[in-house]
């Protein structure tokens, strides 16, 4: 039997495993010019969060009794297409099943001797494009200037500082724990960090840190960090909204400083963005962070949770702060 993971309710508030549906369905075989599909590595990522609301956005919500789908590894163990071998390894947007049928639509061919396959959903994937395209296409950084990310020890935060490194930027990281902190220094050449938890004037040490002022920010996290960045602003700052995790189980708004001001008085500019608004860059980008990657100024971070039966703890876990890098699941 095959199993299959739906959304059973829509959650209230942080996630919990009871919102997810385990059911088992017939083991599906490839019909001519199909291939079968096993599930090899599950990307959770916060942004599901949003679409288990039955709310209209940028894609369609989750629907009830359905499953959930979201990035996967997944490799061809039958073929009937011509075209697509057996053993060779694809990446897709796909539903949570561990074996599935396709035609080959929709699927980007990987090569599993050029980096290991979870970092195709990582650094080499959406996640490493989402921090290339927004910090250099939005931020527009310069070497010398100051950049602050929000959710740095998380999968697109700490590929951002090194990408803002290898441009010559200093790079300052936010982050929930002490030991996440010593990983940015460490492992991702991030200048300094701060543990947003422990420190009761977040936006005064941001300003000791950053003496001369934010000039670009890239925020994952929103909420009471982004305040105490906004707050330290610098003149013709941009600002890169690529997530908000903080404010994704929130049923009402929160009532927070208001930003505009500080937009006006420095000159700055605030941009959400999506990766399809720049869909035609998306070639050039995997190509230089594979370049990167290959020459080893790109580290691959990631927390690997093994079992399909995980992926819905996995998931939560996001929200408790239990992943540095990139969260995965192997199968």
């Amino acid at each position: 039997m095959n199993k299959v993971i739906l959304l059973d309710k829509r959650p209230a508030g942080v996630p919990e495993v009871s919102d997810f549906k385990f059911v088992e369905e017939e083991m599906p075989s490839a019909k001519a010019g199909e291939v079968l599909l096993k599930t090899r590595f599950v990307s959770v990522d916060p942004y599901l969060r949003g679409r288990m609301r039955d709310v209209k956005s940028y894609v369609a919500p989750f629907q009830l009794g359905e499953p959930i789908t979201s990035a996967l590894v997944v490799e061809v163990v039958r073929s009937l297409n011509d075209k697509i071998k057996e053993g060779d390894f694809f990446v897709g947007y796909l539903p949570w099943k561990e074996y599935q049928t396709s035609t080959g639509e929709g699927l980007t061919k990987i090569d599993p001797e050029a980096a290991s396959l979870s970092a195709y959903l990582g650094v080499l994937g959406a996640t490493g494009l989402t921090a290339y395209i927004g910090l250099k296409e939005i931020g527009l950084p310069k070497a010398g200037q100051t950049v602050v990310v929000s959710g740095a020890a998380g999968a697109v935060g700490n590929v951002v500082g090194q990408i803002a490194k290898i441009m010559g930027c200093r790079v300052i990281g936010l982050a929930g724990s002490d030991a996440k902190i010593e990983t940015l220094k460490s492992k991702y050449q991030y200048d300094e960090g701060i543990n947003y938890k422990t420190t009761k004037n977040l936006a005064a040490e941001i300003e000791k840190l950053c003496p001369e002022g934010v000039n670009i920010y890239f925020d994952n996290v929103g909420g009471e960090v982004s305040d105490a960045v906004y707050a330290n602003l610098t003149y013709k700052a941009r600002i890169i909204v690529c997530g908000a995790i903080a404010l994704y189980n929130e049923d009402e708004p929160a009532l927070a400083p208001r930003v505009e001001w500080r937009l006006v008085v420095n000159s700055a500019t605030m941009t959400g963005f999506l990766l399809s608004d720049f869909a035609d860059l998306l070639p050039a980008g995997v190509q230089q962070l594979t370049t990167w990657f290959k020459e080893g100024k790109l580290s691959q971070s990631e927390t690997i949770i093994k079992g399909f039966d995980q992926i819905p703890e996995a998931f939560i876990g996001l929200f408790e702060g239990q992943n540095n890098g990139k969260m995965v699941v192997e199968i």
